[in-house]
């Protein structure tokens, strides 16, 4: 529920350099005097506007934790009815699963085409980003689902939950790894409070199933990798998977061809068409029905995912999933009489109090960081660079301050002169005889925007 500056965004290289971010202020227009005049009047961020901001993003970043615990608990009521031997009694989760994968991806697709103003991005990712960013991601997200059905078969459900709670420390250190995280001893505190809490909450006497434990284990670190990449991925603007339609419709095929794969390994596709409900053309036009349903709930569950970790982070998202079990244990306890021992109970209470103290560790960052506005008010982000971090504000300031000397110098060119010769008079190295690297930063800026707004002119024209 909160917006997080303090965490640190991957350096990529084939990143568009560019001021931007994606619930903050995002220079992406093709005119260069946008850039000139959006990075003036830079000021720093008093402890009032950081507030202030902090609770505005707090509250829309809720919207989508809250829409995401509803289509959660809505597919999670739907698939225990759909699997219950005493309900609909279809066995068969992986197949669902991998079902549910590719309704997400046509439900993308069809996003991406009716509002392709909104969501389309001609930018995709190359053969070698795919490969190495995007496979490994949507690979990972089938083997954790896979695995955790599969472990299911053999442990009970407190078990399970005690040891998938796990996936937080994987969340951690793969955060870690991928600099998504600034590493911080507080941080580790906050964290192993909160997994502590959760290894009470659900403690109960419960039979130790070795096959069932080693599934679970491993999905639990597939989990880790596969929301870290997934941000990875998300933050490279160069791949195009930089809004939550574009990252489905590009994982989505892979995370479904995983599933198949599992499916047919365990289950037995042979098994799965044999059953009365593809008996004939009737059961199977009522099973596909039974299973596009929940498909379209849970393509609104994952775009809620995907703008969380947009937003806020892998982190703060898994947090936002251990609060949901929380809400649920309370709830069933409170209106079903489910019984809570008194280690559930103080499991419960240290897990609230770990989830307040990470809010409360984020919330300190934001307020007590500096945070670089422009004029219009809104934080000023560059790709790569933590806006809170000690040398961003300056950063932003001497960017504006030599976008000023671009301005002036660019004035004093004539207007007569072709576009070539301005071009290359604006871009002369001539007037930054000092801090070269800083002045070489200025031109890479400048000509990053003016060769997409060359694209988009072609573009037009040929259409």
């Amino acid at each position: 529920m909160m917006t997080d500056f303090s965490r640190a965004n991957p350096e990529s290289p084939e990143c568009e350099p560019i001021l931007s971010n994606p619930d903050l202020q995002s220079i992406g227009n093709d005119d260069e005097d946008t850039f000139l005049n959006n990075n003036r009047d830079i000021h720093l961020a008093s402890k009032a506007e950081k507030k202030r901001y902090w609770w505005r993003n707090a509250l829309i970043n809720a919207f989508f934790i809250l829409t995401w615990f509803l289509f959660a608990t809505l597919l999670s009521v739907y698939n225990k009815w759909m699997f219950s031997p005493d309900h609909y009694n279809f066995t068969f989760p992986l197949f669902v699963t991998a079902v549910h994968s590719f309704i997400q991806f046509v439900l993308s697709a069809l996003l991406r085409w009716t509002f392709s103003k909104t969501f389309f991005c001609d930018r995709r990712p190359t053969m070698r980003n795919y490969s190495i960013k995007v496979v490994p991601a949507a690979m990972s997200t089938g083997i954790d689902i896979g695995l955790s059905n599969l472990s299911l078969k053999t442990i009970t459900l407190s078990f399970y939950t005690m040891c998938k709670s796990s996936s937080l420390i994987f969340v951690l250190g793969f955060a870690f790894l991928f600099r998504l995280e600034s590493f911080s001893v507080r941080l580790i505190t906050v964290i192993l409070i909160i997994f502590t809490g959760i290894l009470l909450m659900v403690a109960s006497e419960t039979a130790f199933v070795l096959s069932g434990f080693l599934m679970v284990m491993f999905a639990s670190v597939c989990s880790g990798l596969r929301w870290s990449l997934t941000q990875v991925a998300m933050q490279d603007k160069s791949m195009g998977l930089d809004n939550p339609p574009n990252t489905i419709y590009w994982l989505s095929p892979t995370t479904a061809l995983s599933l198949v794969v599992i499916s047919i390994v365990w289950e037995g596709w042979n098994n799965v068409f044999s059953t009365p409900f593809f008996a004939t053309v009737g059961s199977t036009m009522k099973t596909l029905v039974m299973l596009v349903m929940p498909g379209m709930a849970a393509f609104c569950m994952i775009m809620s995912e995907y703008y969380i970790i947009q937003r806020a982070g892998v982190l703060p998202m898994s947090i936002a999933g251990i609060a949901k079990e929380v809400s649920t244990i309370t709830i069933s306890a409170w209106f079903f009489g489910d019984e809570l021992t008194p280690v559930n109970i103080t499991g419960v209470v240290i897990t609230v109090c770990g989830i307040a103290l990470f809010t409360y560790d984020k919330y300190s960052k934001t307020v007590d960081s500096n945070v670089a506005l422009d004029a219009y008010g809104n934080v000023i982000q560059l790709d790569g660079e933590d806006p809170s971090s000690e040398g961003s504000y300056d950063h932003a300031v001497e960017l504006s301050q030599r976008s000023s000397d671009v301005r002036r110098s660019r004035s004093s060119i004539p207007e007569d002169i072709n576009g070539d010769a301005r071009r290359d008079l604006l871009f002369s190295s001539e007037e930054f005889d000092e801090g070269e690297e800083d002045a070489e930063e200025i031109r890479s800026l400048r000509s990053s925007k003016l060769n997409w707004g060359d694209k988009t002119d072609k573009t037009r024209q040929s259409m």
